[in-house]
């Protein structure tokens, strides 16, 4: 049987939970950027004995709240998830302990079988967003297939998405007959595979 991702995607309003990053070196930076990148107003705190320059300026532009000193425990409290984000290996499996007692979702950067979530490929457009994962096999495709995604979205599609929001709100009937019509009108969105394939 052919092996599959069995990842189940998901968008989180990251301005409206908790994130603990642990780590302000490069890796943390790298993970920081990519979620301010994405959502530039999450709710961020950092926690770390040394802070890159490169990290704390992205901190201070973004609001992100600097904590200066190691990881306790009690850095959780009241977290939905923590990001351990350092080069000690034995640091990192002690903050994702620590969040599994708590039942927070963990990423621990360069652990997969620690990771409840990873931090995949994202394409940006207004208000669509393409999340891209290769189950951890190929960041290098990932980021190919985000270059891409890039590209052939056209620059209107947030102008198709708000126009087609507002066509929505002025049907009538049940929600079947919403989709039904909503199918109808985007069908011409849906590409067209050359019969000679």
């Amino acid at each position: 049987m052919e092996e599959r991702n069995e990842l189940y995607p998901v968008f989180l309003k990251v301005n409206k939970l908790n994130i603990l990053v642990v780590g302000g070196g490069n890796v943390g930076q790298e993970k920081l950027h990519f979620l301010l990148k994405s959502s530039p107003n999450a709710n961020v705190e950092v926690v770390a004995k040394k802070f890159l320059p490169e990290t704390a300026e992205l901190a201070k532009k973004f609001g992100v709240k600097m904590t200066k000193g190691r990881y306790r425990r009690k850095y959780l409290k009241k977290r939905h998830i923590v990001i351990a984000a350092t080069n000690d290996t034995k640091l990192n499996k002690r903050v994702h302990r620590d969040a599994k007692k708590r039942y927070l979702l963990a990423n621990i950067a360069d652990t997969p079988d620690l990771c409840d979530f990873y931090m995949g490929g994202i394409v940006n457009k207004g208000h669509v967003k393409i999340a891209i994962s290769t189950n951890g096999k190929s960041p290098t495709t990932a980021k190919r297939l985000r270059e891409f995604f890039e590209e052939v979205i056209p620059e209107n599609v947030n102008q198709m998405v708000e126009n087609l929001n507002e066509y929505r709100k002025s049907i009538k009937g049940d929600f079947e007959a919403k989709v039904e019509q909503m199918n109808t009108i985007t069908e011409s969105l849906k590409v067209k595979k050359d019969r000679n394939d």
